[in-house]
């Protein structure tokens, strides 16, 4: 039985970076606002006879694989740190052959590292038996990569990729509570244009830059960041209202603020993509995630969104189809014969993923 897994990345629309603990502790009213795009990230789990176990990923164009799980625990290096440290979180004696791949381009802001782990974590869930709730699944892909990337992760990643829509991940001192936003989806998805700049970026650098000048009690970052956090509020209204004018002020503000934080989160290309974007009819641009390189999201007039598109391809980016993605992890399971086994699906809400 072939375990086939998908889910969606993400374009973040405001409060970005305040979703990494404990930054959002320290902010009235934190929240991050995103879409899930349909921009996938997928992984295929194949049973094997034997007990090894086999590490392909697609995109990045590497592979290994190890005798058996207790081989893959004792080994010192791998070759794929996030494919095989999730093996090893979900425990199984049988062998398989474990692949993925992702529409994202590497490094372009849509949290596609986090929506591939997920899509992971949701066939290793259902090849191992385990009946877990939405919420741990994402206790266990963020710990995970913040385990590969030696920095700490956010949050709002693994909720789009989990549940998919448009939505407000709230952070308090509770907890974190992701809101699916009453957003005209069809609208959104008519006004918005996604451009790939060609440059690739570390999250985990710029956003550890701006925690550690946070921590460090730098003011400016700590205004910048309130400054964030209310724009981010106004802008979950006029998405709600769908005030289309008011959230394009709103995405702009936030640009402005965000690169305020970190010399490294805009560079000279970004800019001018942005300037031909606006100069062809773009109400607002901002970077995806952490900056760098990576995307950049426009909010546009429908009318006006081809012209937009033709004049960013002319630049030399890559144009990224920009459409809603309903639904988040989605999880099947086909038997030898080709028949589908029924869906798994986490949008909706915190069920469990069954085997």
């Amino acid at each position: 039985m072939t375990i086939e897994s998908q889910a969606p990345t993400r374009v973040d629309l405001a409060g970005g970076t305040l979703d990494i603990w404990p930054l959002y502790l320290f902010h009235k009213h934190s929240q991050t606002l995103n879409v899930a795009i349909q921009c996938y990230a997928r992984c295929r789990l194949t049973p094997r006879r034997d007990k090894a176990i086999q590490l392909i990923s697609r995109d990045l164009g590497r592979e290994e694989r190890f005798a058996s799980f207790d081989a893959l625990s004792k080994a010192r290096k791998y070759r794929l740190p996030l494919l095989a440290r999730l093996v090893l979180s979900f425990e199984s004696s049988g062998g398989f052959v474990l692949e993925t791949d992702s529409d994202s381009p590497a490094g372009a802001g849509l949290g596609g590292s986090s929506a591939v782990n997920i899509a992971i974590c949701g066939a290793l869930c259902r090849f191992s038996g385990k009946k877990l709730p939405s919420t741990k699944l994402i206790e266990i892909a963020r710990n995970v990569e913040a385990q590969v990337l030696q920095v700490p992760t956010g949050e709002q990643d693994y909720y789009a990729a989990a549940f998919g829509g448009v939505q407000a991940i709230e952070l308090t001192a509770h907890g974190v509570q992701p809101q699916k936003l009453a957003v005209d989806e069809k609208e959104l998805t008519a006004r918005g244009v996604l451009c790939y700049t060609g440059e690739s970026r570390n999250s985990g650098i710029n956003n550890w830059e701006v925690m550690k000048a946070h921590i460090d009690g730098k003011r400016a970052v700590i205004r910048h960041f309130d400054r964030i956090a209310a724009i981010a509020a106004e802008m979950r209204e006029a998405l709600e209202q769908g005030d289309w004018a008011r959230a394009a002020r709103l995405l702009n503000q936030e640009w402005e603020a965000r690169k305020r934080n970190h010399l490294g989160i805009t560079t000279p290309r970004i800019e001018r993509l942005i300037r031909i974007a606006q100069q062809n009819g773009a109400r607002a641009g901002k970077v995806c995630g952490a900056g760098g390189g990576g995307c950049i999201f426009f909010l546009v007039e429908p009318e006006a969104k081809g012209k937009i598109e033709a004049a960013l391809r002319q630049a030399g980016s890559r144009v990224i189809p920009f459409a809603v993605a309903r639904r988040g992890l989605e999880v099947r399971a086909q038997e030898p014969t080709g028949t589908m086994t029924s869906a798994s699906s986490l949008a909706r809400g915190a069920k469990a993923v069954r085997s």
